[in-house]
């Protein structure tokens, strides 16, 4: 039987702002995010069978009628008129769910560059990336994936220098963030500062990673909750150990931290773990395919 695995990579956001409310409820958003080596695997294969199924490794993970790898499924048979009896799609993870890596996102996105390449339709990943704005607001970003300034609610996408090679230490402690409360929550406070998106920008630019650590920052950070003490716990083991720089990414509520020394990574990473129930080691990815 024929089949095709696909990586479905994690993202960290190097910055995150909210700049308002939209009328349609959304949140006009601009970030800066990095694809990183932590990667679920996607696998599409054929069964043989009549109808579309979906598995995957946790069995509280929503099934396909639910799940955003379906939802990408069924939106790109839309698109393309493919027909999507006979196929199963595994989703094997190992991106932690609810932490602000964007796990349930890049399987969706992983799902698109998949069955474009199974169906030899030749679309752009430009072209797939407009069919993500309808499955998630972090589908389109995660099917370009590399170093990207995201807008809008996330699908205005620039990309940018590769954020110049580091080791990065990911870590999840042991409680999820729900990102509709935490929005709520952000509404309801006045924020003591941005990030400096431009000059993060201009840091790539110069590949000056010092720089880019200097500036990373998420908004999501000043919400007054209590389990943002566990996320300062962690950012400052982070930084006893070596670390440029360290931020929570998205709603949370995962946090990195940048490093130079491998060595050092490994340390943070290994004493991190004595605490907490997820915590690795990852690199930068450069291109998606």
């Amino acid at each position: 039987m024929k089949e095709l695995t696909i990586p479905a990579y994690a993202k960290i956001n190097l910055t995150l702002d909210v700049l308002g409310k939209r009328p349609d409820g959304y949140h006009d958003l601009s970030m800066v995010m990095q694809s990183v080596s932590l990667a679920d695997q996607v696998i599409i294969r054929e069964t043989g069978e009549e109808g579309f199924t979906l598995k995957t490794d946790l069995g509280f993970l929503p099934g396909a009628d639910k799940n955003i790898a379906g939802v990408a499924a069924r939106a790109f048979a839309r698109h393309t008129g493919a027909d999507l009896s006979g196929l199963e799609i595994e989703l094997q993870k190992h991106i932690p769910v609810c932490a602000g890596t964007a796990g349930g996102s890049s399987d969706g996105a992983a799902v698109l560059r998949g069955l474009n390449r199974w169906f030899s339709c030749g679309l752009s990943l430009r072209h797939l990336a407009e069919i993500g704005e309808e499955v998630g607001s972090d589908v389109p970003y995660c099917v370009l994936g590399c170093t990207a300034l995201a807008e809008g609610r996330g699908e205005k996408l620039t990309c940018l220098p590769a954020l110049p090679d580091c080791h990065i230490v990911l870590c999840k402690p042991g409680f999820s963030v729900s990102t509709p409360e935490l929005f709520r929550k952000l509404d309801q406070v006045s924020l003591r500062r941005h990030p400096d998106t431009a000059g993060i920008v201009s840091a790539l630019e110069r590949s000056n990673l010092g720089d880019i650590c200097r500036r990373m920052y998420n908004v999501f950070e000043d919400v007054n909750d209590r389990r943002m003490r566990t996320v300062t716990a962690i950012k400052n083991v982070l930084i006893d150990h070596g670390a440029l720089g360290a931020v929570m990414t998205g709603t949370g509520s995962a946090v990195f931290g940048i490093f130079t020394d491998k060595a050092a990574a490994e340390a943070a990473r290994d004493e991190l773990k004595k605490d907490y129930g997820f915590c690795c080691l990852a690199g930068g990815v450069r291109a998606l395919t």
